[in-house]
């Protein structure tokens, strides 16, 4: 697949206010700074499409994203707000959880989840909780393993082999990526595959 354009069409705070498209939405989803903005600008090969930030916990939003408009494969990419941000204050997690929850469940065109883990760090029980709510809900979903360029590449494979086991995940079924463009392919055939199923 290739991405011939991208834009950023807008964001979203309220559950009541989600956007309908009539295209096929793919979301990402995963912890604060996990590397999901920076996902999407190495997707759509454009470097200020997402706003990146070191700052854990800056997507409060629903950001919605444009992606071959008016082409051929053309969809929506969503950008979740990132969860688990100790320092945001449990009133403040507790909204993006209801935000992420109610995109999940009342979105008429999500085809697709990416659930991104940074691989430098094990996966925690809000990811587990994601990866349950998305087999119970019957959602497909892929694992992402983020920013590879961050460890030797000689640890990749024990890293891919930690995330596998505690999300149990088969270790072929985790991609990984990173900002630099590893993994692109494999996340865009993914999104080809779908829409042309």
């Amino acid at each position: 697949m290739k991405i011939l354009n991208s834009e950023f069409v807008t964001s979203v705070n309220d559950s009541n206010k989600l956007l309908n498209f009539n295209l096929a939405e793919f979301a990402f989803v995963g912890r604060s700074n996990c590397g999901k903005s920076s996902l999407i600008n190495m997707l759509t090969n454009n470097k200020s499409l997402a706003k990146t930030s070191s700052t854990p916990g800056y997507t409060k939003l629903i950001n919605y994203f444009h992606i071959n408009k008016n082409k051929k494969n053309e969809f929506i990419l969503v950008d979740l707000p990132g969860y688990g941000y100790s320092k945001a204050g449990k009133t403040i997690n507790k909204t993006w959880a209801t935000l992420i929850e109610n995109y999940l469940i009342n979105s008429k065109n999500l085809k697709g989840i990416f659930i991104l883990v940074d691989i430098r760090h094990e996966p925690n029980e809000l990811d587990l909780i994601m990866v349950d709510y998305l087999h119970k809900n019957l959602i497909p979903f892929y694992v992402i393993a983020t920013k590879s360029d961050k460890i030797a590449k000689s640890k990749i494979n024990n890293r891919i082999k930690t995330i596998s086991k505690v999300l149990k995940i088969a270790f072929g079924n985790i991609l990984v990526c990173n900002k630099e463009g590893v993994g692109r392919d494999e996340v865009l055939n993914i999104i080809d595959n779908v829409l042309n199923f």
